[in-house]
């Protein structure tokens, strides 16, 4: 009896922590800082965004068919394959997309100490900045996962930190790109910040032996791109980078505040 009542209580306390650590991370959270979430819930805008990379050749090929539809997004690109693939960042910002920061090597910001955070922060900016000429302002913190410490140390860098607002599609695993556009496509509103993945963490595939080729491939992602962009537009869509979106919400605040 005391055995069941202790397991059930054991029980209880992990469920309860899972479940109570999946509420304070889920992506439209504030309680920890203001984060980016969506745009506008009336204006009939997308943003796009892209993780992990860069990741030639995937991040080129996705470059391509953005290119090639006129459509601009966001890379939140992690600092080590920035430094390891310059002429791919480099190609990101000269096409007109944004750039943000997704740390150097993709660590699990809440259990770093803040001066990690800080230098995971600051190298690959200053990598970026670099290659681009630029800073960066946007900020992502890999899994999504974020703490008063983590939007803190975000916030006094002068970064705005940017989550999203359709699931996951879960595209890492590879459903398909079918599926992963139908994932996408079906959860869609006005405003929306979409998560796709154009690397793996910022794996430097093809210079570490020990990745394998599914860990790599984007190929799918690639696939799935275009589909979201072909189905969105003809809902009349149309797709922005997270500045933009941003951009165009507060812009139709303040004309609403004049009024």
């Amino acid at each position: 009896m005391r055995f069941a009542v202790a397991f059930a209580l054991t029980l209880a306390l992990v469920l309860g922590g899972y479940f109570g650590y999946e509420a304070l991370e889920a992506p439209g959270n504030q309680l920890f800082g203001k984060t980016i979430v969506q745009g506008a819930p009336y204006r009939r805008e997308v943003a796009l965004t892209f993780d992990d990379g860069p990741n030639p050749p995937y991040t080129d090929r996705i470059l391509d068919v953005l290119r090639a539809e006129r459509v601009h997004a966001t890379f939140f690109v992690v600092g080590r394959a920035a430094a390891a693939y310059p002429a791919t960042v480099a190609r990101i910002a000269r096409e007109g997309h944004a750039l943000g920061n997704h740390t150097w090597d993709h660590p699990h910001m809440i259990v770093e100490s803040r001066a990690t955070m800080r230098a995971e922060l600051l190298r690959t900016d200053a990598v970026v900045a670099r290659i681009t000429g630029r800073h960066m302002n946007l900020m992502r913190p890999p899994f999504g996962a974020r703490d008063f410490a983590v939007i803190g140390e975000a916030q006094k860098l002068g970064y705005r930190v940017v989550m999203w607002s359709v699931p996951l599609p879960q595209d890492w695993e590879q459903p398909g790109d079918a599926t992963i556009s139908r994932r996408v496509v079906e959860r869609v509103e006005d405003g929306s910040i979409v998560v796709l993945h154009d690397g793996n963490r910022g794996i430097l595939c093809g210079r570490d032996k020990r990745t394998t080729a599914r860990d790599c491939d984007r190929g799918q992602d690639v696939a799935a791109t275009r589909e979201i962009i072909e189905t969105l537009r003809s809902r009349g869509y149309r797709f922005v980078t997270v500045p933009q979106l941003v951009a165009d919400a507060e812009r139709d605040v303040t004309r609403t505040a004049a009024r």
